[in-house]
């Protein structure tokens, strides 16, 4: 890919390109970030600063991610996209972040430096660009819990303060986030490539993402059909992780579906305690549109916007284009059902494949909802020679022979069936209590220390050995829980 600018090897580590300011200049703005008064490091993430080949010893002065002073070889820039959010269309962009380059890591990957909370952009319109303090504390924290659990996801740098109140229902600490993408080209991007109707424009975007992240659709009969059918392949196995996990997203509009098939902006996500098809959180979710059980058919749909924007390159006739892309996006829930299958026989221990493997599946998460049983807790009892008595019910004690009936049809020992489901089920999610008692530590008192305590335990969800029932077991009386947005 070709670079318009490549610093050279300094000891910072900073080897900044700019592929994506070679596409039309409809897809970009160049603009700076807005200086703030007082920056201040919160958090920095050292492992994945070395990971990017970076110095993390280089990068403690708060400037540099603040926007008051910008890394060597950073071009800036606000991306334009559009969304369906919430089902209605809006042409939107980047109102408050500001994509610095893409760093070439020492191994070869190519990964977005963006800073989110940096300022006004042309695409703000009447927002101040701003972002506070909790928000970026939770999309760092929960972005690094959502890696440690093996699940494809932007990653968090740093957060630091700003010295600057910022204004939304209350005044709150400002804070910009450095997020690390393997990019940020998302359904927005293509709708908004769609909605300018021009015929060129959206063929350079499509022929980018495909040499940035789809290379081998380039040598196949229809580049673009293909390049369809890898992105539905990608999120189906994304919304099949989550669904293994209990993550809930909270806002899957299209422009938070990333197309590198990573998970993108963590706002109002929340992973789910009480086993619940219907579970929202988010508050501005009034009418369950991103429930749990509903993200896979929200992914389908989002995938449905894309493949409309790619009928111009898909045929030159409009009908067999349109077959093509209907096609494809009927695959989606074949694939889905592939991925999530897999993952729940690894969940429940089963090595093998039987026909009745999703009505045994079936029936125990009927039972989880009936019994409002915990989703991880179920699953990590499971995981334990203890899981005979995990309940008392009946129904639980009879699904559970039928559990044990099917694992004796199958080779592995007892006890490597348990090593194989503890690295399948983790023990410890980011508990929305956990959360918010480290986020409340740190906004309120600027306590660090609970923030931090939690992000160890949360790099090793599979150590079942050592984690504690403080981490895992619910507060007695714990309720109903709410998210926000934190624009």
């Amino acid at each position: 890919m070709p670079a318009t600018s490549t610093s050279s090897s300094l000891p910072h580590g900073w080897r900044l390109e700019h592929s994506y300011a070679q596409l039309p200049s409809v897809f970009h703005i160049a603009c700076q970030p807005r200086p703030v008064s007082q920056p201040e490091m919160v958090i920095l993430n050292r492992p994945l600063a070395a990971s990017l080949g970076l110095n993390p010893a280089s990068l403690d002065d708060p400037a540099s991610f603040a926007g008051n002073a910008l890394p060597p070889g950073a071009q800036p820039l606000a991306q334009a996209y559009a969304g369906h959010q919430f089902g209605n269309f809006t042409m939107l962009g980047d109102g408050r972040a500001i994509l610095l380059g893409e760093q070439l890591t020492p191994s070869g990957g190519r990964f977005d430096i963006q800073l989110k909370g940096s300022g006004q952009t042309p695409f703000s319109r009447r927002g101040d660009g701003r972002a506070t303090l909790g928000p970026m504390l939770r999309e760092y924290l929960i972005s690094e819990a959502m890696e440690a659990l093996s699940i494809p996801t932007t990653r968090s740098l740093a957060v630091v303060t700003t010295g600057e109140v910022v204004y939304r229902t209350a005044p709150l600490p400002g804070a910009v986030l450095t997020r690390v993408a393997a990019s940020h080209i998302r359904v927005g991007t293509f709708e908004y490539a769609s909605a300018l109707d021009e015929k060129p424009n959206l063929q350079a975007l499509a022929d980018y993402t495909i040499q940035r992240h789809f290379p081998d659709a380039t040598t196949a009969a229809q580049p673009y059909a293909a390049f369809l059918d890898a992105v539905i392949e990608r999120q189906a196995a994304l919304i099949a992780r989550w669904q293994l996990v209990g993550f809930i997203h909270g806002v899957m509009n299209t422009d938070n579906m990333a197309l590198s098939g990573e998970t993108i902006d963590f706002g109002p996500c929340a992973f789910m305690d009480v086993y619940d098809p219907s579970a929202v959180f988010s508050s501005i979710d009034h009418g369950g549109r991103y429930a749990y059980g509903r993200q896979p058919l929200i992914a389908q749909w989002n995938l449905a916007r894309l493949a409309e924007t790619l009928l111009p390159l898909l045929h030159e006739d409009a009908q067999q284009g349109l077959d093509i892309a209907n096609e494809s996006i009927g695959r989606f829930g074949e694939r889905f059902q592939h991925h999530w299958l897999e993952g729940m026989r690894a969940k429940l221990g089963l090595s093998t494949e039987e026909s009745d493997d999703p009505k045994l599946i079936d029936s125990l998460l009927e039972w989880m909802q009936r019994s409002q049983a915990d989703f991880t807790n179920t699953f990590r009892a499971l995981s334990s020679a203890s899981s005979a008595t995990y309940s008392p019910d009946p129904a639980y004690r009879e699904w559970h022979q039928r559990w044990r009936n099917r694992l004796t049809r199958q080779t592995p020992s007892e006890s490597e069936v348990m090593e194989s489901m503890q690295r399948h089920n983790p023990a410890v999610i980011p508990r929305n209590h956990k959360v918010e008692e480290a986020l409340t530590a740190a906004v309120e008192t600027g306590d660090l220390s609970v923030l931090e305590r939690l992000l160890a335990i949360l790099a090793k969800p599979y150590d079942h050995a050592q984690a504690h029932p403080e981490d895992y077991t619910l507060p007695s009386g714990s309720g109903s829980y709410q998210t926000f947005c934190g624009t």
